[in-house]
């Protein structure tokens, strides 16, 4: 879990990163998810982006995302989400207390 501190901090790195992945209206495939888990492995933090034709909301998707990765949910505004899960081998983020 994160506190708001470390949301915020997390945030503020994310409004400088460009959505990597495109949820469309296949949903959410264990392909999909499959990327999603290399990329946080490889990133840590990640954007995501909710097309118009997905059949999921960006909110429920997050939540789908995240539980499925391990990941926790940063934040989601309009039709993109925002995920993080530290990396196991190449850690890059220091999180604040």
């Amino acid at each position: 879990m994160l506190t708001s501190k470390q949301r915020s901090y997390l945030n503020g790195l994310a409004n400088k990163i460009d959505p990597i992945l495109q949820l469309g209206k296949k949903g959410i495939t264990d392909n999909f998810i499959k990327q999603v888990d290399d990329a946080l492995e490889a990133r840590e933090l990640i954007k995501i982006k909710v097309l118009n034709n997905s059949l999921l909301e960006a909110r429920e998707a997050a939540n789908e995302v995240a539980e499925a990765t391990n990941a926790d949910v940063v934040q989601c505004i309009g039709n993109k989400f925002i995920l993080y899960r530290e990396s196991e081998d190449k850690k890059r983020i220091e999180l604040p207390k």
